[in-house]
């Protein structure tokens, strides 16, 4: 039988929360913890580095947020502070010559708007 995909009304039998149902709570046979906490999507989105070929190499960018940026960096594009409350990107080179882990230790925090207008060239 093929499956429905209109919404099913609260109080249906079939989804276990019945008017007896304790608020919050869930009858389902998987819900053994109670309800789950709150998503932070905002801490989700910016988590997890991306990958990014250049020119000048591998890197992994993280985006931090500008409620998660706390301290004062300075950007290696502009030398300019890169000020707690602002947005902005961690970048760290993931094919350095001594390894990932000397890579991350070498990690940079830039302005977006620097990091996406470097140049390639060469000196």
């Amino acid at each position: 039988m093929p499956r429905s995909n209109r919404p099913r009304r609260a109080g249906s039998a079939k989804t276990g929360s019945g008017k007896g149902a304790a608020p919050g709570k869930s009858k389902a046979p998987g819900a053994k913890h109670g309800p789950a906490p709150e998503l932070d999507l905002e801490r989700a989105r910016s988590g997890f580095a991306r990958r990014e070929s250049a020119p000048d190499g591998e890197w992994m960018v993280r985006s931090i947020t500008a409620s998660r940026a706390e301290k004062t960096y300075i950007c290696p594009g502009c030398s300019t502070a890169v000020l707690p409350g602002i947005a902005h990107l961690v970048v760290w080179s993931e094919d350095h010559l001594f390894g990932a882990a000397a890579g991350l230790a070498e990690r940079r925090h830039w302005h977006t708007n620097c990091w996406t207008s470097r140049s390639y060239r060469y000196r």
